[in-house]
């Protein structure tokens, strides 16, 4: 295929994905950003400001990540840096596994692409109301971390 091909092939997917996520009634909030030519540098943090108005009710805090056959690694490690609207700041590094021991891939998908949802903060109380900024960079140890199509941020009313 080309390369036209391929990029058209993934907006119909991205569509599809968009389509059935939107049918999720738990689902609060989700966004994405694709990542340029499918490698993710060091210097793309980012940055997700999401509107929180409820404060009673828990939420699921996952992020959501698109990989393909170039991925060189198992694993991922992300730097994730979660501001509040009164200024707090929390820094996390969190690691995944996206294929298990023998490199099968985790997640859903079809062909190349992979997507899978990797829970952050589970059952989780936003304490006030406002605009909350998720910054997220990869914390693998090359500077362009190829294979990555996009990355988000997903947002679900808890389960438990």
């Amino acid at each position: 295929m080309t390369t036209g091909t391929n990029k058209l092939l993934n907006l119909i997917i991205c569509g599809l994905l968009l389509v059935l996520l939107s049918c999720n009634s738990n689902l609060l909030y989700t966004d994405s950003r694709a990542i340029d030519n499918s490698s993710w540098n060091l210097d793309n943090v980012p940055d997700f400001s999401i509107p929180v108005s409820d404060t009673i009710n828990s939420a699921d805090v996952l992020f959501t990540i698109r990989t393909g056959s170039a991925y060189p690694f198992r694993n991922i490690f992300l730097f994730v840096t979660a501001t509040s609207p009164d200024g707090r700041v929390i820094k996390d590094t969190v690691e995944y596994n996206l294929a298990d021991e023998k490199g099968k891939w985790y997640g859903k998908g079809f062909g190349d692409i992979r997507e899978l949802n990797l829970p952050y903060r589970i059952n989780v109380f936003f304490p006030s109301k406002g605009i909350y900024h998720f910054k997220i960079q990869h914390g693998m140890r090359v500077e362009d971390l190829k294979g990555v199509f996009d990355i988000g941020v997903r947002i679900e009313k808890s389960r438990s």
